[in-house]
């Protein structure tokens, strides 16, 4: 799920992720890249008034690497070494291709607050992936926390959406899977490298599938350019799909996957209030109880020991 969202990518290029930094600091990068990520949903929505789903995501994967090989290219950044390359490419298939694609296709006929859902989860699915993939065995508070704060916020978002399923729910509990894997593996691959060169590898990896995807899609797909459209493709293109993503794995190699993790569990309040702001959604009382249950669980997954 992202700045965080203003953040340049100088910063985050300059400093290897080789060097030790302070948790606060590591923290603080994860942080933005919440706040990066929590705008995603509804600059989808805005992308979606103008552009046809598959144009959407394929553009905005394409826009991202043109920033990222850009960097790599002034940098001039050796290729990665040959072991990485299955992990970028795990990267790429989740984080790149597979959220975007599943969640767009999903809010063509979702709320941004129904499929607030998907985040709501991802920090508990993320934490799975990171025992099954990385060997972290969390304390049994913090998954007591972490199920109780995943808990809170399922029962708020399927609240907001009357809870039924449809196929939207079927495309958002398969895009809570493969971006669990994009962001356990990137994670793991941000402790050998720096952050940005790991989503900047995974997103030049992909494309020679995400360039032809484009052409073929803006041929097939109705396009009517507004401000909203625009902006919103820009945004989930750089603050989304690169300079979050860049601050988030430099924070998770910094204070660990599952408590990284576990600070997205504020994102699904964040993207409400983004809906209600930016889409004119509406919220029920249940929001300020629900993101106070949700400040408390966050606390207590950040203090326990992994």
């Amino acid at each position: 799920m992202r700045a965080q969202s203003s953040a340049t990518a100088t910063p985050s290029i300059a400093v290897a992720t080789s060097e030790p930094e302070h948790p606060g600091f590591g923290t603080l990068q994860a942080a933005l890249g919440v706040v990066a990520f929590s705008l995603t949903f509804p600059a989808t929505a805005w992308g979606l008034e103008g552009f046809g789903p598959w144009s959407l995501v394929a553009v905005r994967s394409v826009l991202a690497a043109l920033i990222a090989g850009g960097c790599l290219l002034a940098l001039r950044v050796p290729l990665p070494a040959r072991r990485h390359w299955a992990g970028l490419a795990v990267v790429g298939a989740g984080v790149v291709l597979g959220f975007p694609l599943l969640t767009t296709l999903a809010l063509e006929t979702s709320t941004t607050a129904h499929a607030a859902v998907v985040v709501g989860l991802l920090p508990l699915t993320t934490a799975l992936f990171s025992a099954l993939r990385v060997g972290t065995r969390p304390s049994r508070t913090f998954w007591i926390a972490a199920l109780a704060g995943a808990a809170a916020v399922l029962a708020f978002t399927v609240q907001q959406s009357g809870g039924a399923l449809s196929t939207a729910d079927l495309y958002l509990f398969a895009a809570l899977l493969v971006c669990a894997a994009g962001y356990t593996e990137g994670g793991r691959l941000a402790r050998v490298m720096p952050g940005w060169q790991v989503i900047g590898w995974a997103l030049v990896l992909c494309l020679p599938l995400t360039v032809p995807v484009a052409a073929l899609a803006l041929a097939h797909e109705p396009v009517h350019l507004t401000a909203h459209s625009v902006t919103g493709l820009l945004w989930v293109a750089a603050g989304s799909q690169f300079v979050g993503l860049v601050v988030w794995y430099r924070g998770m190699a910094a204070i660990g996957i599952p408590k990284a993790s576990q600070l997205q569990l504020a994102q699904p309040l964040l993207t409400l209030v983004w809906s209600v702001l930016l889409l004119g959604e509406h919220l029920t009382v249940a929001a300020p109880l629900t993101a106070a249950a949700v400040l408390v669980c966050i606390a207590v997954t950040q203090r326990s020991r992994g």
